[in-house]
């Protein structure tokens, strides 16, 4: 394990390494940081080892910064469609990708990277990279908060509610690269259950497209989620195979090399060409050639290496989430897993075991700080989950990958080979499944907390007085971190006291689901997007069981999660929107409803509801016969006045001024806006009559809707009516208190007076 490890201080004993250290930094900072560059030149000087050595390293570093201003000219000069209706031809730049409300993939529009969401309909199985499709879609330019666009250089973003596919693929030597891939996932499909055959793909082609949202969800929050993005891992597995295999033919050194060099520069694409595959081609085939030319592989030399190339080729990639976590991860293996290993094994832990987990706490410790900062969360429990699942993580792979190589010209010998990773793809699932629902397996923190917290750990493992100091400051700090991320985000609230009211509008994605509370009751309205984390929210706020659950409308974004909701928690009675429509959400919440034994009831305009002390009073639809054809689901959907001791509450659905301006429950506390904010000319009128002391807003972050319409935020202001949002603000709580709103969110505390 020597070769994983190389002291900070050989950096100025390696002249080219600083070469391209410098190559990188001008790179990466010149377009978008030239004061930090100014500082890294003053710095030159203190690595090199000469005046001559330092006027090469700043040489380098200005040719970085003009390689990267002519690199961004060509990406970034080309201009996307203008904002409005497109009908268009697009091609797909990778496999489509299930959303809580339709699906979304990459594409290009006359040679422009665009996003495509399609608002209906399941994601296409077998459909990808260099398919051709015409869209009948609204474009506009990414919102600023889908600020993970712009690494990939997308100049809109278009919505349609369906694409036509035209049974044509680009041509030439991507699409010979596109037809292997193809050939490869329908072998990896074979005689497997779906949710092992997409984590198969996942594994050995670094497309995750096909798993659902929950196991998508799931191994993220295990640790596990790099088990699907193909990386270095990939590369020294298919290098082993191709070594090995080449071997038993026969063939001489040079030969193997130079075919796992070719077998390498295919994989690259064939796997997605992300930025942790570039960065694992450009390190595997530095390697290659340096045992071709009987050299030692140096480790950090191959990493500046693939950073000079991966920046070269998309100065922007360095913004990249994925970029940033691969590197992190291989320079933390690089600098840490050897002394760790070393540490373990001086404890009596055996040789495998202790590489294992050298490996994983390394690459752990450098990952955990980006992380933190891009998603918010570390999953403290990626650790045991990526022990148990280690022995049995190559083995699968290289079953994938034979089954992909004799799949090009044998699918049924392909399907034979993928049978036995059946059980070994279960275990995987179901480890992630486990570790993802432990208590604390992802903790919210800061990342500056995060950062402080593993730069204390790495210096402990390099350094023995560092050491010393940490086992007295780092299992303190660990212990007063944990315990009070675990009781903050962890231990449910109390119930609502007696004789108050609580409303809590959920963070499900882009969807509804709100939950109203008292003393003696529990009801919730909507149940979020399918494979959405309504459950989770539920028992985050300490919910066991419901006396009501309403689904307002036949719409996957209120009705997705419901069937979830009933199969986990005893539900009293359901009060079905749906108003004769048949949809699948609607169906298998039916089914689910149908075998727990709960009954469904369709309401209209009238009926109230009375659980404990809330009433539950129907505003609209009124019967079917007196509003004629039935339309617009959102027009149908039931609008319900909850009131509760100190809280009135109306929630509307997704049934907009047109609908509410017919209605006159009087004033009220809160009003959730409906529709998620969209566009309602109508609205001013309705908030005059309402006069809502506060307004929140359901809607998912990064959403292709444009939800909240500006107009929308323009008329709350106007009406000074305090607005909260699940995108920005999270979960938002509500409590009635003394005639006074108790507000809780991600946003802080606040209290709102007067009353409605």
């Amino acid at each position: 394990m020597r070769w994983l490890y190389m002291a900070p201080g050989a950096l100025r004993a390696r002249p080219s390494h600083v070469l391209l250290l410098a190559a990188a930094i001008g790179l990466a900072l010149g377009p978008r940081a030239p004061w930090l560059v100014l500082g890294v030149v003053l710095a030159l000087p203190l690595i090199c080892p000469s005046t001559a050595w330092s006027v090469a390293a700043a040489s380098a570093l200005l040719c970085g910064i003009v390689a990267a201003d002519l690199r961004l000219e060509s990406l970034e000069g080309r201009v996307g469609p203008a904002s409005g209706h497109v009908r268009a031809q697009l091609m797909l730049l990778e496999s489509p990708r299930v959303e809580r409300t339709g699906w979304r993939a990459l594409a290009e529009l006359d040679r422009v990277p665009v996003l495509l969401r399609v608002r209906e309909g399941p994601a296409p199985v077998m459909r990808g990279t260099g398919e051709l499709v015409v869209v009948s879609a609204r474009a506009a330019p990414p919102a600023e908060r889908e600020r993970w666009l712009r690494p990939r250089h997308v100049r809109a973003v278009l919505v349609a509610d369906r694409v036509t596919w035209t049974g044509k693929r680009r041509g030439g030597p991507w699409g010979a690269v596109d037809a292997v891939r193809r050939r490869a996932s329908r072998a990896l499909d074979g005689r497997l259950a779906a949710p092992d055959a997409a984590l198969l793909r996942g594994m050995v082609l670094g497309d995750d497209a096909a798993l659902s949202l929950e196991d998508r969800d799931r191994l993220r929050a295990s640790g596990l989620g790099h088990l699907v993005a193909a990386s270095g891992a990939n590369v020294a597995l298919l290098a082993t195979l191709v070594l090995a295999g080449a071997a038993a033919l026969g063939l001489g050194h040079r030969s193997r090399l130079l075919l796992v060099l070719a077998l390498v520069a295919l994989y690259v694409p064939l796997a997605g060409g992300g930025p942790s595959i570039r960065r694992a081609g450009v390190m595997g085939a530095a390697a290659i050639v340096a045992a071709l030319a009987s050299r030692p592989a140096a480790r950090w030399h191959a990493l500046l290496l693939a950073a000079v190339v991966t920046l070269a080729l998309d100065p922007l990639g360095v913004e990249d989430v994925g970029w940033q976590l691969s590197f992190a991860s291989v320079a933390a293996i690089a600098l840490l897993a050897a002394p760790l290993a070393g540490v373990l094994g001086r404890r009596g832990v055996p040789r495998a075991a202790a590489q294992a987990a050298a490996l994983t706490t390394a690459a752990s410790l450098g990952t955990a700080p980006i992380a933190a900062a891009a998603f918010g969360t570390v999953p403290v429990a990626g650790l045991v989950a990526n022990l148990l699942v280690a022995p049995v993580v190559a083995p699968v792979t290289w079953l994938g990958m034979l089954a992909a190589f004799v799949g090009q010209v044998a699918p049924t010998a392909a399907a034979a080979l993928c049978w036995p990773a059946g059980p070994p793809l279960a275990w995987i699932m179901a480890v992630g499944a486990w570790t993802a629902e432990l208590p604390g397996s992802r903790l919210a923190a800061s990342p500056w907390l995060v950062l402080v917290l593993c730069a204390m750990s790495a210096a402990a493992v390099l350094s023995a007085r560092a050491r010393r100091a940490a086992l007295v400051v780092a299992p303190v700090a660990l212990v007063l971190g944990g315990a009070y991320a675990l009781v903050l985000r962890a231990s449910p609230p109390a119930p609502p006291a007696v004789g108050s009211a609580r409303v809590s509008f959920l963070d499900v994605g882009q969807g509804d689901a709100t939950l109203v509370q008292s003393a003696r009751a529990a009801v919730l309205v909507d149940a979020g997007p399918p494979g959405g984390p309504i459950v989770r929210r539920l028992r985050e706020v300490g919910v066991s069981r419901l006396d009501v659950l309403v689904g307002t409308h036949a719409q996957a974004d209120h009705l997705g999660g419901a069937d979830a909701v009933v199969r986990a928690l005893p539900v009293g009675v359901v009060l079905d929107g749906r108003d004769g429509l048949r949809e699948r959400e609607g169906t298998e919440l039916a089914m689910a409803a149908a075998t727990a034994g709960v009954r469904l009831v369709a309401p209209v305009a009238g009926d109230v509801l009375r659980v404990g002390d809330l009433e539950l009073r129907v505003l609209w639809p009124p019967a079917r016969g007196d509003v004629g054809a039935r339309g617009d689901p959102n027009d149908r959907a039931i609008v319900l006045l909850v009131r509760g001791p100190g809280l009135r509450v109306l929630l509307g659905a997704d049934a907009e001024s047109h609908v509410l301006a017919r209605l006159d429950p009087g004033p009220v506390d809160v009003l959730k806006v409906s529709h998620h904010g969209s566009a309602d000319p109508g609205l001013r009128a309705v908030l005059e009559r309402l006069r809502p002391r506060l307004a929140v807003i359901e809607v998912g972050a990064g959403n292709g809707y444009g939800h909240p319409a500006p107009s929308t935020l323009a008329a709350l202001r106007a009406a000074s009516v305090p607005t909260l949002r699940t995108d920005r603000d999270g979960t938002v709580r509500v409590d009635s208190a003394a005639g006074a709103l108790s507000v809780r969110s991600g946003a802080g505390l606040m209290r709102v007076q007067g009353s409605a």
